[in-house]
């Protein structure tokens, strides 16, 4: 028989009762309903729920992506901290049990009466589905295109003006040392890793807007073929070659890495690409870079890797990074990377974790897209916008937690007789 709860006269606090019976356990976050009325701890940060659709969608998905649905939706959002938000309903989200286990017949009346039962109610249009076969490279173009072509302006506000999407390396904490000077300084440690010499040709896979291609013909007079499925990222790369008078020395292409035919290189950077190579082609992902260097050539992989797995989930959902973010994207632990590349016939002669240089690059990125709001707003959607806070916050939370890595793996093409053209010691790479 159906039960009510009695004596909770607010619409907050009926919500609040009937989402914790569902879920099985305290809510760690005040609520505010679309009446305005209010429940839970008040020194919480508030999870303010706009309207009924947002309970439809997390009783058909009570995990993550339904939160992230409702969230991009613009059905709920977040007063007061995002980050102690995110973090008080990480362990709750990773638990949440899924709608046939829930307990719906015990508060079937206060849901009809909160008017949340019904039809599951579509995805945001920002959502993503790839089509074709997983990895193919129809497919990849599909999966790098909605990442990646959201607007280069919508980019330059939240990188900043260098233009670089991924882990700056913070070299001082004082007052006058920013982003711009983190990823400069990331930039110039790759450079020096792979020993980068004038008349030398890199090979900068998943280029990006061309900082790296940039920094390394500029700074250390190399040859430079950067490659990108990307047609927004090559045209700003491209133009900003120009800019920097580097046309002789810089070619950025529209190229599918299996497609590579004009090897060898002297060197080759892959910097935040393999994570969307994906595991089950990996093996020839190396295999190909390895084929492209010349002995004694070095390669510069720097790729988020998994570490601590959340319990895993009876029913598994789609995550929120997939459906939004990087579709397709995939992590594997660094032991797994390191096994491929010397499988493929790499010798690693370094591995360097900046874990927690990205939870500050995050933090960084997130206080950029919220100062300049109404302005990212305008170049995407809303919908957009929300996607990549709510992306960039809980990504920072996953590095500072622990819970998610990153590491640049050096290694090197050796000679048939073994040679390395390696110093023994790490003197011309320190960090």
């Amino acid at each position: 028989m159906a039960t009510t709860i009695p004596h909770l006269t607010t619409t907050a606090a009926k919500l609040r009762s009937v989402l914790e019976a569902l879920l099985q356990t305290p809510l760690p976050v005040r609520l505010r309903a679309w009446d305005g009325s209010t429940a839970g701890p008040a020194e919480a940060p508030v999870l303010v729920i706009r309207h009924r659709r947002a309970l439809r969608r997390l009783m058909w998905q009570p995990n993550e992506l339904g939160l992230a649905r409702a969230y991009v939706a613009g059905e709920i959002d977040v007063e007061g901290d995002l980050y102690d938000a995110l973090t008080r309903l990480a362990a709750l989200i990773w638990r949440s049990p899924d709608i046939r286990d829930m307990p719906i017949r015990s508060v079937a009346g206060d849901l009809v009466r909160l008017g949340v039962l019904g039809t599951q109610p579509k995805p945001p249009p920002e959502e993503m589905v790839v089509t074709g076969t997983r990895h193919s490279k129809r497919r990849d173009r599909q999966a790098i295109s909605h990442h990646y072509d959201v607007g280069n302006d919508f980019y330059r506000l939240v990188l900043g003006p260098s233009m670089v999407y991924s882990c700056a390396y913070w070299t001082s904490d004082s007052a006058g040392y920013g982003l711009a000077d983190a990823q400069r300084d990331k930039l110039d440690l790759i450079c020096r890793k792979l020993g980068l010499r004038p008349g030398q040709r890199l090979l900068d896979v998943g280029c990006g807007w061309g900082s790296l291609a940039i920094h390394a013909a500029r700074e250390y007079g190399v040859q430079v073929v950067g490659i990108t499925l990307s047609t927004e990222q090559a045209e700003y790369a491209r133009k900003q070659v120009a800019e920097a008078g580097l046309t002789g020395q810089v070619e950025i292409r529209v190229e599918d890495y299996r497609d590579l035919e004009d090897g060898p290189y002297d060197a080759i950077s892959s910097v935040g690409m393999a994570e969307h190579v994906g595991t089950s082609v990996y093996a020839d992902y190396a295999a190909i870079l390895y084929a492209q260097l010349k002995p004694g050539g070095r390669l510069l992989n720097h790729q988020i890797s998994r570490l601590h797995l959340p319990p895993k989930q009876p029913h598994q959902q789609r995550s929120f990074i997939d459906a939004y973010v990087f579709p397709d994207g995939e992590l594997a632990p660094i032991g797994t990377t390191v096994t491929i590349l010397e499988q493929a016939g790499f010798e690693v002669r370094d591995v360097h974790a900046l874990r927690e240089h990205y939870g500050r690059t995050l933090r960084a990125w997130v206080a950029n897209l919220e100062q300049s709001w109404p302005e990212a707003v305008r170049l995407t959607s809303p919908g957009r916008a929300r996607v990549w806070r709510l992306y960039m916050a809980a990504s920072a939370l996953a590095f500072e937690q622990s819970r998610i890595g990153v590491n640049q793996v050096l290694a090197v093409k050796d000679h048939r007789d073994g040679a390395s053209d390696m110093s023994p010691t790490r003197s011309d790479y320190a960090v």
